[in-house]
């Protein structure tokens, strides 16, 4: 018996919601059927219609899938042939489903589930009767290729979730509509952070305020990195084929690649920054004694993702990677290894968040032998039980060069982003004939590490968009405080204390505009302005200001020198 608290339960439950939502579209329309599998708290099912669904048409196939639940139905499975398979589907005009059957073996046993008059092609399980569908709710409406192929038809996705409570469904939509409201491409332009164009799909513009928090990030990065011993460098946005061939790229990631031609050679945008640093690492001779060598760069990269898998800044087509390559003897792996974790555990520490951590292994498509993947993996277990760190084995989701140790943060409503990683690498030396002088006078091959902290500066600033609701700590707030003068009188004094904060390096504006306090105080919080400080007779009489804070309200009156000290205080030390 599986339960929903059972790790596979959740799929089992919602791979039949998606065939209840299917045979209900079934009924209604006429339609051909793609695929519907389940995925993280939810399911979606693919469909080609004669007319587009509408949003509003959802509300009837569910109303339609309550009566399918009402029915009761078995749900049983049915084995065929490969032959009675495609026999079955051509009768049906399942052309979608006729396309897949044809790529299995014909000596394949092939399964289906039925549940009264429907009946779909399907590995299973499934539950024992449609009667077992509880809870459950359809999203949204979504288009996508079949199989992922722009070049493919174009079909209508619904999206559903399903619960075996109405509780736990109502809690689910209620951390739906928080995400909503916490979207970043929502808050984005609220704030007037970035924006994207038809005239650069997937290429994020950065707004001035936008430019602020990255900033800020990258100088915290920077700082960091240098108390830990990094040397940071700068490599080139455009290559020669054959330095992409040399790495291996060519072969196993072209079709994420953009090309271009440059005096009748082939070059490629970069999607990776490791190969320049090797170029620049054979730029001179190395000794043992130079290890560990630790070098990072803030790299721009480019990679060809489908329009479809776009995003905001979370799935975008250019991204600025925070790099680093360390060069190490076989011997420093594992005290390395150890660093980059301390390194990573700190930073997410001062943003606030939990993460977990995953160990991925070799993938299909790799290069290397087998020994050196044992090799490699075995080194980074060692280091995550040695650390007593808490860790799941994800199989074959390493990359094409080396096994890596993931960490998935978890935002404020639970979601998991998989940022930093660690990634060992015993291919790229080998590749580049990277070489140091040993104590011996030899030359040997260094052990390498690729490894990222933020992960995609992109993908993490729209991570804290949504965890922080744009409300972002003071030391990140684009607009740190503002100044309220009460009337036109008091803005000279009101003028002074801008001086003076800026002078300090606040980021601080003088809303002198001629509407009322209280309509600039509301616009101010609107803006997720941190403090306010509002400028009267008392307050110039004083040489005070009137103290507002966006969630704590109306702190009163500080002296000017003591709140720029309290600011700067909790500005150096990162204060949430």
């Amino acid at each position: 018996m599986i339960t929903f608290d059972d790790s596979e339960g959740p799929d089992v439950y919602r791979h039949t919601a998606s065939h209840v939502m299917a045979q209900a579209v079934k009924r209604l329309y006429d339609a051909r059927l793609g695929i519907g599998p389940s995925i993280k708290d939810g399911f979606y099912y693919d469909f080609q219609f004669e007319q587009p669904l509408t949003l509003e048409e959802l509300e009837k196939i569910e109303k339609q899938m309550k009566e399918i639940v009402e029915e009761n139905l078995p749900i049983q499975r049915i084995e065929m042939t490969r032959d009675e398979a495609l026999e079955y589907c051509r009768q049906h005009n399942e052309d979608f489903k006729y396309e897949l059957i044809s790529e299995l073996d014909e000596n394949e046993q092939i399964s289906f589930y039925r549940q009264g008059e429907f009946m779909d092609l399907c590995t299973g399980p499934h539950l024992a009767s449609t009667g077992q569908l509880k809870a459950f709710k359809l999203l949204s409406l979504a288009g996508a290729y079949w199989r992922g192929d722009e070049n493919k038809p174009m079909l209508q996705r619904i999206y559903g979730t399903a619960f075996p409570k109405k509780k736990m469904l109502e809690e689910y939509l209620q951390r739906m509509e928080e995400a909503r409201k916490r979207d970043h491409r929502k808050i984005g332009r609220e704030l007037d952070l970035f924006s994207f164009h038809d005239e650069g799909p997937g290429f994020p513009f950065y707004h001035p305020k936008g430019m602020v928090i990255r900033r800020e990030l990258e100088n915290f990065w920077r700082d960091e990195h240098r108390k830990a011993g990094y040397h940071e460098v700068e490599t080139p946005i455009v290559l020669n084929r054959s330095l992409w061939e040399q790495s291996g790229h060519w072969d196993h990631y072209q079709e994420n690649m953009y090309f271009t031609r440059i005096d009748e050679q082939d070059f490629a945008i970069k999607p990776m920054n490791c190969p320049g640093s090797m170029l620049v690492y054979k730029m001179g001779m190395h000794s043992y004694r130079d290890f560990p060598l630790r070098v990072a760069e803030m790299g721009l990269v480019h990679r060809h993702e489908k329009s479809g898998t776009l995003h905001g800044l979370m799935r975008v087509r250019s991204f600025t990677q925070d790099d680093a390559h360390i060069f190490m003897l076989p011997e420093q792996i594992e005290d390395e290894v150890e660093k980059v974790i301390d390194l990573v555990d700190h930073f997410y520490q001062v943003f606030g968040f939990k993460y977990h951590v995953e160990l991925s292994t070799r993938p299909e498509k790799s290069m290397g032998s087998e020994a050196m993947w044992e090799k490699a993996t075995r080194a980074l277990e060692t280091v995550l039980i040695k650390k007593e760190i808490t860790f799941t084995v994800n199989e074959g989701d390493g990359a094409f060069y080396g096994p890596k140790i993931d960490f998935h943060l978890e935002d404020c409503l639970g979601r998991t982003w998989q940022c930093g990683t660690i990634q060992l690498d015993f291919q790229m030396p080998e590749k580049f004939d990277l070489t140091y002088i040993g104590p011996d006078g030899q030359k040997h091959r260094p052990a390498m590490i690729h490894r990222v902290v933020y992960g995609a500066m992109e993908r993490f600033f729209a991570l804290l968009i949504e965890h922080y609701a744009g409300a972002f700590p003071i030391w990140l707030a684009p607009v740190q405080v503002v100044i309220v003068p009460i009337t036109e009188r008091h803005q000279e004094y009101a003028r002074a204390v801008f001086q003076r904060l800026w002078e300090e390096g606040i980021r601080v504006e003088l809303d002198d505009r001629n509407e009322k306090v209280g309509f600039k105080i509301r616009e101010a919080q609107v803006k997720k302005v941190p403090y306010m400080l509002v400028t009267g007779d008392k307050e110039e009489e004083t040489n005070t200001v009137a103290v507002r804070h966006r969630q704590e309200g109306d702190l009163g009156l500080s002296a000017l020198e003591s709140f720029l000290h309290d600011l700067k205080e909790k500005i150096q030390v990162k204060a949430n």
